[in-house]
């Protein structure tokens, strides 16, 4: 997990000081912990970033299990950080995390950060309004459900979100989204957007164009989780951000021109 800043310039030796801190804060294992240099940071639109999943999942052997768990993995890691950050105090069996997830890639990335956040010891339930009738989807349920993270029936209003949970997980659209946002989503983006509840987002904000921005004035979530690479969509993007692609092989960051400029805390 890597996490960047575009608030302002660090220099290289700051940078390495503040990350190294980092791990020993938060417990994180320093093997999934770094950090973005800001300068030359590389954005993605959903062209690139379809082509660049096709070939991981193609001819160089990754599996779409094997890409969601690193994502989701990726996905706790950040969130476990940001809240150690923004909650010092705040005891993680009293923190209350709601995971929302919707039927695609995205979703099964929320379903298995609700996992390893509730391995973390964080209060953490789900809301899974659409399950997609997969067996790869049904076997990330059923290990939710082995963990005994309860799943909700119905969406809480923004009031109840505001007074029970003290962060949602917005796994509801990735950036393969495109078109009409339609119910049940829009209601529940609107109810998560008015909650006042902090909002952590995997890859893109749901709702949010990919190339184009917040073009819907949703909402605009606390801490931001790229996957891969940034999205275009995120280049004015001011919140916590984090990104999470370890796993990419050096042929793709050659041949997309990649370069990710990253320093390894080791």
């Amino acid at each position: 997990v890597f996490f960047f800043s575009s608030r302002r310039r660090h220099t290289r030796s700051s940078l390495v000081s503040w990350a190294r801190r980092c791990v020993q804060e938060t417990g994180i294992n320093a093997e999934y912990m770094g950090f973005m240099i800001s300068q030359g940071l590389r954005f993605i639109g959903s062209d690139l970033a379809k082509k660049i999943d096709a070939e991981l999942m193609g001819e160089l052997g990754y599996t779409l299990h094997q890409l969601a768990e690193l994502a989701g993995l990726s996905t706790a890691q950040a969130i476990h950080h940001f809240v150690e950050k923004k909650f010092p105090t705040k005891p993680k069996d009293k923190f209350n995390i709601l995971a929302i997830c919707g039927p695609g890639n995205n979703g099964a990335d929320g379903l298995i950060a609700a996992r390893h956040l509730a391995q973390y010891k964080y209060k953490t339930q789900i809301f899974y309004p659409k399950p997609t009738e997969k067996d790869f989807y049904k076997g990330l349920v059923q290990q939710c459900k082995i963990m005994e993270i309860p799943f909700l029936e119905a969406m809480p209003s923004h009031d109840s979100l505001s007074k029970n949970y003290d962060l949602i997980v917005d796994a509801i659209f990735g950036f393969s989204f495109a078109g009409e946002i339609r119910e049940p989503f829009k209601s529940i983006i609107n109810e998560i957007g008015s909650s006042g509840v902090p909002i952590a987002s995997i890859d893109i904000p749901s709702g949010w164009d990919v190339d184009k921005g917040n073009i819907n004035h949703l909402f605009c979530p606390e801490m931001l989780m790229s996957l891969t690479l940034p999205k275009t969509c995120a280049k004015d993007y001011k919140g916590a951000h984090y990104l999470g692609g370890r796993f990419v092989p050096n042929c793709l960051t050659k041949k997309y021109n990649l370069d990710l400029s990253l320093i390894h805390i080791s």
